[in-house]
């Protein structure tokens, strides 16, 4: 296997998950391209040594891949998917992409099962792990003639189209007159097959646990357990604002049960909800691909993403036990949240400050890597204006702009598109 001096990686996306796996693996030596179409948080890292664009189709994603492939002699490197849809193509394209690259996902008979709710639900079942109450609707007609103990709650199988229904993380419905309004809206959006109904597990944000792993086909090699203390929205949050590595050996047998059931490979979040009436821990959903606070485990004593690097190339991996009380934090998301939570006097000033103590691992920023967070913030308002209004695209516009911090800071980076030097 050639050594690490000839072999680097590719992460698709740019946003903060990406950020982390380029800081990982730039942290080692390891030369890092970020192919994105959207987010460029990733891009102005010190540790990215090529920007790439990442197209829409997945013929044109395969073709891209397999030409840089040829053009850089990229034989070997490893690609890491940081979103669903990334993680999916990469796994249904497992056979063709699996003879020039490293894959850190598995092939696709493994990866379905993580990647569409319905069947994660089915082998959760079989594997005998809780969860929420859950309904598959065939038609309209069955959601009338249902009868649902409220509130419930409507989310997709899967993401493939972003759109308001695929991009909230679920929409709430607290009776039948509702319910049927969120489910026409949601037929409207996605195709009614994949619109799942489950049950509400009462509690917020701070119910929600996870179990973070890397698997070698269906084996734990090194995990950890970490609780969502804060989220944004409040309610339904679309990702975590704050979190903590806490001790949580309730759900890590469910979690090896369900993974060995699987056959996974590769790095994994096991997400569940305490449900505060019955005690027990229901899953949610299973993330198969890196997730929004990893960069959390590596300052609890887990890279992640490195590990993942090491298992691939068939290196030793060392014996890990995460430390607990670690902390991590979004911190533009959690100011929201955490002014959310001020004015529903469930947080006070006193207890948000303290929550920020060392040690905290910052989601964007970092001292050895300062100008993506100086980016976090334009980025951000420019992807909610975008997402509003339906804007294109605008990466010329973001690839202008990281070229002209990079000029600022003397930075030496290369933008390619689909292979062609910009």
């Amino acid at each position: 296997m050639p050594s690490v001096k000839n072999v680097g990686a590719l992460v698709i996306g740019g946003d903060y998950r990406a950020l982390g796996v380029v800081r990982s693996l730039g942290r080692h030596g390891i030369p890092v391209w970020v192919l994105t179409n959207e987010h460029f948080l990733a891009t102005a890292s010190r540790y990215t040594k090529k920007i790439l664009r990442w197209p829409h189709a997945e013929q044109e994603q395969l073709n891209c891949l397999l030409e840089l492939c040829q053009r850089y002699k990229l034989d070997s490197w490893m690609i890491f998917p940081s979103d669903d849809e990334a993680a999916a193509f990469l796994s249904r394209r497992h056979a063709e992409l699996s003879s020039h690259f490293q894959m850190t996902t598995p092939p696709w008979d493994c990866l379905r099962w993580t990647y569409d709710k319905r069947l994660t639900h089915r082998i959760a079942h079989d594997a005998g792990v809780d969860q929420p109450h859950t309904f598959f609707p065939a038609n309209r007609n069955e959601v009338s003639s249902s009868d649902f103990a409220f509130p419930v709650i409507l989310k997709p199988a899967f993401k493939q189209q972003i759109n308001a229904f695929t991009r909230a993380k679920a929409w709430r419905a607290s009776d039948h007159s509702e319910l049927m309004s969120l489910y026409d809206k949601a037929c409207r959006l996605v195709d009614p097959a994949t619109i799942m109904i489950q049950e509400f597990v009462p509690g917020g944000g701070e119910e929600q646990v996870s179990y973070a792993a890397l698997c070698c086909e269906g084996e734990v090699q090194v995990a950890l357990t970490a609780k969502r203390l804060r989220q944004y929205p409040i309610d339904f949050g679309r990702a975590s604002s704050f979190v903590e590595t806490v001790e949580i050996p309730d759900i890590e047998a469910p979690s090896r049960r369900l993974l060995r059931m699987i056959g996974f490979t590769g790095l994994v979040e096991v997400e569940y909800k305490h449900h505060p009436l019955t005690g027990s821990y229901q899953l949610l959903d299973i993330n198969s691909r890196v997730w929004g606070w990893q960069t959390l485990a590596g300052s609890a004593g887990i890279d992640f993403p490195y590990l993942m690097w090491q298992m691939v190339r068939h290196e030793p991996l060392p014996k890990l036990q995460a430390r607990a009380g670690v902390r991590w934090v979004r911190m533009l998301m959690d100011l929201q949240a955490a002014a959310a939570e001020l004015r529903r006097g469930r947080l006070s000033i006193r207890e948000y400050l303290n929550s920020l103590r060392p040690p905290i691992e910052f989601a964007v920023f970092a001292g050895d890597d300062p100008l993506p967070v100086l980016l976090d913030i334009p980025f951000l308002a420019l992807l909610a204006v975008k997402r509003k209004l339906h804007l294109p695209r605008t990466y010329e516009h973001a690839k202008e702009r990281v070229a002209a911090h990079r000029d600022h800071n003397n930075q030496r980076t290369t933008i390619v598109d689909g292979g062609n030097h910009l």
